[in-house]
């Protein structure tokens, strides 16, 4: 049976509304990266550590977080993940030395963690199963309005009243939220607040290891390992630094690429969606074609002779952008190859993927970029950006292989007949 349609409008906005939050926390540091280089008087390895170590911590927690939403549910976890949020935004606004700043991003990540897996738990308790992979993409695209909020509006607010008053702003909107989440948010339309039996070690190692062993989960992890992590990098931090120091562009054009790389995703997410849902059996064929042709965008600028012109790099951001909504492929393909009360902790372990290549990338990339520059410092030569986004190519011989790999191995475990049938019987 269908749950009720307004009730479900609610719980997925409410549930959309903090992980558009999250988002913006987490997207935050993209524009004020080089602000915070001055702010605290660190390297291009430092500043990599900021978004290093809530990436770290995020992936770090998928598995355990999966557990605890199916142990606690949804409603619980999210409200947890809100205040956690709220409370490290504002350490970072207060925060006047490196060490303190790290801090506060580790509590940014673990609050993080918390947003996304509810809502796919929640999503697939209040919709139909015909619905769900569209819903889900719309969850992707609009909760990517966060990187808009965190591109343009934060590049105004922390030229305009500083860095402690921007992140204190935004940190107050997490109190609202939280309690939009205690009033509005149910787990099921019978229970307000669901728990799940309680799981001993030995019990949580079966399940993990059950999901892991069916090929569809190792598919979706590396689906969701190779499309994602392009986007994260330039979203997350070094994004604005390569086109304002790599590229010559002003800062205001940078910020209107990053804003360009969100509008990619809403505008394919809903159409991907759709595609996902008519065509199962080629999820990871959109996978593959996807991937390719970021590659392609990249190798374009990569080795574009001088600056690339703009066009060039509109194109790129809006190609790369579309690895945001191709990356919900891999928990589509987990969701139609576990069993429903395996599906958080299966989305855990998809989850981890995406972000550990991201962990990867954006570690190399200020490696790279400190081996690169003369003398150290933060005056990064164009050259030194090129050799740092060629770091993007060893994770996606890795990836595509994999992919190629575990795709042979699920469509040999399940027929195109056998998913068709099994998701007829699940709507």
């Amino acid at each position: 049976m269908t749950p009720p349609y307004r009730g479900a409008f609610v719980v997925w906005l409410v549930g959309l509304l903090v992980y558009l939050l999250a988002v913006f926390h987490r997207s935050s540091l993209a524009v004020a990266g080089l602000a915070a280089t001055e702010r605290f008087d660190i390297s291009a390895s430092q500043l990599a550590t900021f978004t290093m170590l809530q990436l770290l911590v995020y992936a770090a927690m998928q598995i355990p977080v999966g557990l605890m939403v199916d142990r606690f549910g949804p409603r619980r976890v999210m409200l947890t993940g809100t205040l956690l949020m709220t409370a490290a935004q504002t350490g970072f606004a207060l925060a006047e030395t490196y060490p303190e700043a790290l801090v506060a991003r580790l509590f940014v990540g673990m609050g993080d963690a918390m947003t996304f897996i509810c809502v796919l738990r929640l999503i697939a308790t209040w919709f139909a199963v015909s619905r769900i992979p569209l819903i889900t993409q719309l969850t992707g695209t609009l909760g990517q309005l966060g990187g808009v909020l965190a591109a343009v509006p934060m590049t105004w607010a922390l030229g305009h009243v500083g860095w402690t008053k921007a992140y204190l702003s935004t940190a107050s909107l997490g109190i609202v939220l939280a309690v939009a989440v205690l009033l509005l948010l149910r787990d099921s339309p019978a229970e307000r607040s669901r728990r799940g039996p309680a799981l001993s070690l030995p019990a949580v190692r079966k399940s993990l290891a059950a999901s892991w062993a069916l090929p569809g989960t190792r598919l979706g992890f590396w689906i969701h390992f190779s499309t994602q992590f392009s986007s994260t990098a330039l979203a997350l931090l070094w994004g604005y630094p390569f086109f304002v120091r790599g590229e010559g562009l002003s800062p205001n054009a940078a910020g209107g690429l990053l804003t360009c790389l969100v509008v990619s995703v809403m505008l394919v997410g809903p159409g991907l969606g759709w595609l996902i849902g008519l065509h199962p059996w080629h999820r990871s064929s959109m996978a593959l074609t996807i991937v390719g042709a970021i590659v392609v965008a990249w190798t374009v600028v990569l080795l574009w002779p001088g600056d690339a012109p703009l066009p060039v790099l509109v194109l790129l951001v809006f190609v790369v952008g579309v690895g945001g909504p191709a990356s919900m492929i891999g928990f589509d393909v987990a969701r139609t190859s576990n069993p429903p009360h395996r599906l958080a902790s299966a989305s855990g372990i998809i989850n981890q993927g995406g972000f550990t290549a991201s962990l990867l990338l954006v570690v190399s990339i200020g490696v790279i970029l400190d081996w690169r520059t003369p003398g150290g410092g933060t005056d990064y030569a164009p050259e030194a950006f090129r050799w740092a986004m060629s770091a993007q190519y060893v994770l996606w011989a890795v990836g595509l292989t994999q992919v190629w790999r575990y795709r042979k191995r699920a469509r040999r475990h399940t027929s195109r007949d056998e998913l068709a049938a099994s998701i007829a019987g699940l709507s």
